[in-house]
């Protein structure tokens, strides 16, 4: 897995700045994918990370084109984030895989207020349609 690391700086000295300026960058190569995790501030200097997993894929008629996934998450976000992926990561790794569900049993999905909700009671979103009048 190959790592890049970056700060962005401001070639010009100005204070104002873009929208979603980048402010720092880790590029993360692993295998067929690239992710990139950037730091990005707002007009207000609010600062939000965006993760996006890149994948190389051949199109029609043999072209290339990259297919992306983006993530944004906001400061208020990260502690929860984290503790839930260090808690995925810390399962795989442990093999504490005796805490999956019984065959027939409905996975669950636990809000932050405990109360167990099924996944039927989610909506699939096709984003292809979106922007389709």
């Amino acid at each position: 897995m190959e790592e890049e690391t970056g700060i962005k700086d401001d070639v010009n000295g100005s204070e104002e700045k873009n929208q979603k300026e980048e402010i720092f960058t880790k590029v993360v190569r692993a295998g067929k994918r690239t992710y990139f995790f950037d730091v990005k501030a707002t007009r207000k200097e609010d600062y939000y990370l965006t993760i996006t997993e890149s994948k190389k894929r051949l199109g029609k008629e043999g072209k290339i084109f990259y297919e992306k996934h983006k993530i944004f998450l906001y400061k208020e976000d990260f502690e929860k984030f984290t503790d839930g992926l260090k808690e995925a990561v810390d399962y795989i790794n442990n093999g504490d895989y005796d805490l999956k569900p019984s065959p027939g049993e409905k996975d669950l999905i636990i809000d932050e207020d405990r109360e167990s909700l099924t996944a039927e009671e989610f909506t699939n979103i096709d984003f292809d349609d979106l922007g389709k009048k």
